[in-house]
Parts: C-alpha cells; sequence; structure tokens
C-alpha cells in the first residue's frame, strides 16, 4: 500500500509506473500531450498546468515522426509556458533514426538505454513507426506489449505509447476506437484519448486502478514563442450522448454504480432484447462486463473502477 500522493506520476492523469496510451485521430495534439507530461515529470511542474506532479524524475523520449528541432521547439514552448528551462531538465531524447521493437537487437539497445538512464517515464511517439507487424493481429501484437511491460517491472517506470486512433471512430468508445487490436485497449493501466468535434478538442482519462476524471476540454494556446495545451477556459464539455449499444450499457452501469438486472439494463438503455443479451454476451466474454446473481457491472478491462472494487 502506498500513500495516495505516491500512486500517481501524474495526479490523475498517470499513475506511478503504469502503461498505457495517448490514443486518437491525427491531428488530435497527441504529441503535444505526450510532450507536456514529458515536461512536467522532468521538472516537476503541473502537467497543463493543472495536474501536479509529487515526484518528479528522469525522461527518456523517443519521438518517430518528427524532426529533432521540432521536437526541441515544442518542448521550449511547453517549458515557457511551464515557466521552467529545457536545459535544465533531465529529458534524454533517443535521436537513432529508427527504432523496431519486433527485432531482438533494437529491443536490447532500447533495454540497455533505459537501464542506463533509469528513467521515471519512457515516451515512445508513435506505435505504428515501432514496428513492421501486423496492429490488427492479437498475436503480433501481443509481444511487443508485453516486452514494454517487462520493461515496466524490471525498471519500475511508466510507459507511455503514443497511438492512433481508427479514423471516423468519433462515434464509439474511446478506447474502443483505437486501431488494431484489442490488446491496446486491454494493456493499459492509464489511457488518455483526445477526440475533435467542432474544432473543440476533449481529453477523456481512463484507468485500471482509480477513478477516472470526467472529460476535460483542451486547446492549442499560443503565448509569445510557446505554444502548449492548456485547459479551455468555461466550463468543462458535456460528453455527447452515447451512440453505440455497448456504450449506452456501459454508461447506465456506471450512473447505476451497482450490479443491475437485464431488465432494468433494457428499460435503462432502451434496446431489444435479443439484442441486448447479444451484446451482454459478448462484453461479458471480454471482460468489460461481470454478472451475478444480482445482474452484471463494470469489470476491470472496462477501464473504470467498479464500484464493488472488484
Amino acid at each position: 500500500m502506498r500513500p495516495e500522493a505516491q500512486r500517481w506520476l501524474v495526479t490523475d492523469l498517470w499513475l506511478e509506473q503504469a502503461v498505457g496510451l495517448v490514443g486518437g485521430e491525427p491531428k488530435c495534439c497527441k504529441s503535444f500531450l505526450a510532450l507536456d507530461l514529458a515536461v512536467a515529470v522532468a521538472s516537476g511542474t503541473a502537467c497543463l498546468r493543472r495536474y501536479a506532479v509529487a515526484r518528479p524524475g528522469p525522461v527518456l523520449l523517443y519521438a518517430a515522426e518528427d524532426a529533432l528541432h521540432i521536437v526541441r521547439g515544442r518542448l521550449e514552448g511547453i517549458c515557457a509556458a511551464a515557466g521552467c528551462s529545457l536545459g535544465l531538465l533531465d529529458l534524454q531524447v533517443i535521436t537513432a533514426p529508427t527504432l523496431r521493437l519486433d527485432l531482438p537487437a533494437d529491443r536490447d539497445r532500447l533495454l540497455k538505454t533505459v537501464e542506463r538512464l533509469r528513467p521515471r517515464l519512457l515516451i515512445l511517439d508513435p506505435f505504428v513507426r515501432l514496428h513492421r507487424i501486423d496492429e490488427n493481429a492479437s498475436g503480433e501484437v501481443a509481444p511487443l506489449l508485453a516486452y514494454l511491460r517487462e520493461l515496466q517491472r524490471r525498471y519500475a517506470l511508466a510507459v507511455l505509447v503514443v497511438h492512433h486512433a481508427k479514423k471516423g471512430g468519433g462515434r464509439i468508445r474511446a478506447g474502443q476506437a483505437l486501431r488494431g487490436s484489442s490488446e491496446f485497449h486491454a494493456w493499459g493501466d492509464s489511457n488518455l484519448y483526445l477526440r475533435r468535434s467542432n474544432q473543440e478538442l476533449t481529453l477523456t482519462v481512463e484507468h485500471r486502478a482509480a477513478p477516472s476524471l470526467p472529460p476535460v476540454g483542451l486547446e492549442l494556446a499560443q503565448h509569445g514563442e510557446a505554444l502548449a495545451l492548456q485547459l479551455r477556459t468555461g466550463s468543462a464539455p458535456t460528453p455527447p450522448p452515447p451512440s453505440s449499444i455497448d456504450e449506452r450499457i456501459t454508461q447506465a452501469l456506471l450512473i447505476a454504480a451497482r450490479p443491475v438486472p437485464v431488465a432494468e439494463l433494457r428499460e435503462l438503455c432502451r434496446v431489444r432484447n435479443a439484442t441486448l443479451h447479444e451484446r451482454l454476451t459478448v462484453l461479458t466474454r471480454s471482460g468489460e462486463l461481470l454478472r451475478d446473481e444480482q445482474g452484471y457491472r463494470l469489470g476491470r478491462s472496462s477501464g473504470l473502477l467498479t464500484p464493488s472494487g472488484a
């Protein structure tokens, strides 16, 4: 057991020694959010100027899609917004032209780099540039994620991977909108999802073992030469109404905060009995839901803390 302050790497956003994803469609500022987390952990300043870092430490970053001068410019802008100096931070950037987690030699090089630098946070951005496997094949994705989990456990660090969402996935639950195998969603201890709707950017947070924040509105703001994400002024955005049957079931169980019988779920979700039973069977098999004599409740792999704490 740990004191509450030691459970978090970044309070409310990322659990201590958690593995997980920053996910979203293109142009949703995923890399800006990952870099904001990097600066926060390395400097001890609050991420997004709101979420505290109790125990700062070294950060190791691999940015595969952007030139190094662009990465440095973004980091300097975030540091300016956070009120710290990039030159004083223990923030190391991997400059190798390629890093392939499906190649044993590259996995060994990354392991040795982590062993030498001992970062508190490792950021890999994005996953699609780290391999040449089929992201839709669970048997190919799982070993790469298992390797990252091994790094986390062996060296007691947090691992953040930036990952793309499916195009047009804005109408389904954020975790289910991730591109590729369902292994990605199930793997994460802390997952952050960015979505853009009508030019408004929304951050959704999921944790395996802690309550999740309500959706938060963000904006990319420029102050002088500094360009960084910040909380959008005004009230938090209202999440869109659930569109899929799975989302309706999940929201009904979340609001109820107790096991719900099938008959009551049918009324809450306003769906045909046969369709409801079909989806309940699928979600129970995947671990999204749990069933007992009192009804259905959210399971661990739903990414939300179940009311019973199971």
